[in-house]
């Protein structure tokens, strides 16, 4: 986490004078906007000594990684079926710039892609990859939500392997931390919503069923 933050640290994609109320309107200058980015990563350089000494006094990583957060990028699975209000918020004007910048590019590569046909009784599997298809259905659905829970089809340790997906989906299951099997979903027999798809059935269903 400290290389990440020190090698590529996240930064504002804009830097707003202040004025009333919870948006700005006007950029700072680029005389302005340079100094504010070196205060910025002054910071993180601060922020990095501390968590270092902390270390030193052998805290966890779950408390002193919050003080990296500001300055980290951070990958999140988003799977929904209703879009309308959260491009209707998430590009106006007054929106926070990094979400702006982020809904924008989602927006761009919906309108771009190609959705694929699934069969009433197959499943949307998020990253399982195509040379493991042939492996047993619900094989799959484990793995598929072991790795939302992940946010990768690698393990921490930078490997693909199906065993740890399935030992990380038991565990989920067993201590009922149920959100990663909301990515995975069938199509449902009518266009109703289901808990908050419309259209689909969460593979969460089950396993609250």
């Amino acid at each position: 986490m400290i290389e990440r933050v020190l090698e590529n640290p996240a930064m504002p994609v804009e830097w707003g004078v202040n004025k009333p109320g919870m948006s700005a309107s006007e950029a700072l200058t680029p005389e302005q906007t340079e100094e504010a980015k070196h205060e910025w990563l002054r910071a993180r350089d601060s922020a990095v000594d501390h968590v270092r000494k902390l270390q030193n006094f052998n805290v966890h990583k779950q408390v002193i990684n919050r003080l990296l957060e500001p300055f980290m990028w951070h990958t999140v699975i988003v799977t929904a079926t209703e879009w309308e209000n959260f491009f209707k918020l998430r590009l106006a004007e007054n929106a926070q710039p990094e979400i702006r910048t982020a809904a924008g590019l989602m927006r761009a590569a919906i309108d771009a892609s190609t959705p694929a046909s699934v069969s009433a009784d197959a499943w949307h599997l998020p990253l399982v990859q195509d040379d493991e298809r042939s492996i047993a259905i619900e094989t799959l659905k484990m793995v598929s939500a072991a790795r939302c829970a992940r946010v990768s089809y690698l393990t921490h340790e930078g490997k693909r392997d199906i065993e740890k997906d399935i030992d990380l989906c038991e565990k989920l299951r067993a201590d009922r931390h149920l959100s990663p099997f909301e990515h995975v979903a069938s199509p449902a027999s009518d266009s109703a919503f289901h808990a908050n798809f419309r259209g689909w059935v969460q593979m969460r269903k089950e396993i609250e069923g």
